[in-house]
């Protein structure tokens, strides 16, 4: 049962779910009113989207190994739960499950699923030690599903699914840069240059929050185009205060454990703000 378990944790299977319901609201966005919807095609999305994030989460931890042995010490690998060899096998498997589903899905939705699977690996191979552009890289990566939704729906991305699709970028790209501050220590020690190590946490704070708020300053468009309806508005909101509240903690306390805190409020309020555009979209 810990070795299942291992598995599991190095999965990280609510970041999986939340890429495969990504996968979903980017078809709903791109067809809210469910004509010719294709359920079966939205499955084999959500199924894409899962194994694929579970397949980017794993290697990232299989190359992280040093580095989590001093930040985190509990995780499977650095713990012995699971192998690194193990963790490699793993990340084949699950990558060859999306592929397929990909494929059957759409050539186009394979096409896609291979460049966000290249953006994984160069991420985690020569990305992460770059600092913000590695920070971007993992942003793609969180942007593509509702980029790969929509084609699923409508093979195409239509102006609502583009404008959500740059809100999450520029929030997880403010998250990616808080967790900087929370891994200051192992990345210091294994010369990874971010933000943090660069320049300190408090000019970090400083950048992570302007992302933030550059993605509450989007929140107005889609309303304000008729994208959306009015039901988008409160779960938005909770959304953005929570995200401008995010950034004024950060500013005022910026140590490891607040900004620890920060990052998983942030995921939070990212999948609110999913449900504010599912709401909205369904007028």
């Amino acid at each position: 049962m810990g070795k299942v378990s291992g598995f599991v944790r190095l999965m990280r299977p609510i970041n999986c779910a939340m890429m495969g319901f990504a996968v979903f609201v980017g078809a709903v966005l791109a067809n809210p009113q469910f004509s010719n919807f294709n359920w079966l095609n939205i499955l084999y999305g959500f199924v894409t989207g899962f194994t694929l994030t579970a397949a980017s989460m794993t290697i990232n931890d299989y190359y992280d190994r040093a580095i989590d042995a001093i930040n985190e010490p509990s995780r499977p690998i650095p713990s012995g739960s699971v192998s690194a060899r193990a963790a490699l096998t793993f990340v084949f498997v699950l990558s060859a499950i999306g592929f397929v589903f990909a494929y059957i899905t759409s050539v186009l939705c394979l096409v896609v699923a291979v460049i966000s699977w290249v953006v994984v690996v160069t991420y985690v191979t020569v990305g992460k030690r770059s600092g913000l552009p590695g920070n971007f890289l993992v942003s793609i990566c969180v942007a593509i599903p509702f980029i790969y939704g929509s084609i699923t729906a409508v093979n195409q991305v239509p102006l609502s699914v583009l404008l959500f699709t740059l809100m999450a970028f520029l929030s997880n790209t403010g998250r990616e840069i808080t967790k900087g501050i929370v891994d200051i220590k192992g990345d210091k020690a294994e010369g990874i240059k971010t933000l943090a190590v660069r320049y300190g946490e408090k000019n970090t704070a400083v950048v992570a929050s302007l992302f933030y708020v550059s993605a509450v300053s989007l929140t107005p468009v889609p309303w304000i185009l008729s994208l959306v309806s009015f039901w988008f508005i409160p779960l938005v909101l909770v959304t953005d205060i929570g995200l401008v509240a995010s950034s004024a903690l950060l500013l005022r306390d910026y140590s490891r454990e607040s900004a620890r805190k920060i990052k998983k409020l942030v995921l939070l309020l990212f999948v609110v703000g999913l449900l504010a555009y599912v709401v909205g979209v369904l007028k």
